[in-house]
């Protein structure tokens, strides 16, 4: 019953930055741990960062002190702030939540973000 919706893709210059935004159609930061993925053509999906309902961080060590994980309880809302934009960041990125008990799994359909010129 957990529905997904991902926004605030799209084209930025290298150097530049962008907020994407997962928000979720309930309140489930209690049970839940949130994270940003992301997927390039011809790659492996990998992790970007997770945020746990303890308030812990996860970074991969790519985008470690670029991007930063948040959330907003009361909008039941999760965010990823991308600074210092490479073309390498270049991605379909997907939120995800992963039950903490049971670990089932829901996934947002993607945005896009294209680091260019």
């Amino acid at each position: 019953q957990v529905q997904l919706v991902e926004s605030g893709g799209g084209l930025v210059q290298p150097g530049g930055s962008l907020r994407l935004s997962c928000a979720a159609s309930g309140s489930i930061f209690s049970i839940f741990a949130v994270a940003w993925y992301r997927q390039a053509p011809g790659k492996q999906r990998e992790l970007v960062a997770r945020i746990f309902n303890t308030g812990s961080v996860y970074y991969a060590d790519s985008v470690k002190g670029r991007f930063t994980i948040s959330r907003d309880n009361a909008k039941n809302t999760v965010y990823l702030q991308m600074n210092s934009l490479k073309p390498e960041d270049t991605a379909v990125y997907l939120c995800n939540l992963a039950r903490m008990d049971t670990y089932q799994n829901y996934w947002g359909r993607g945005t896009q973000v294209t680091v260019s010129s």
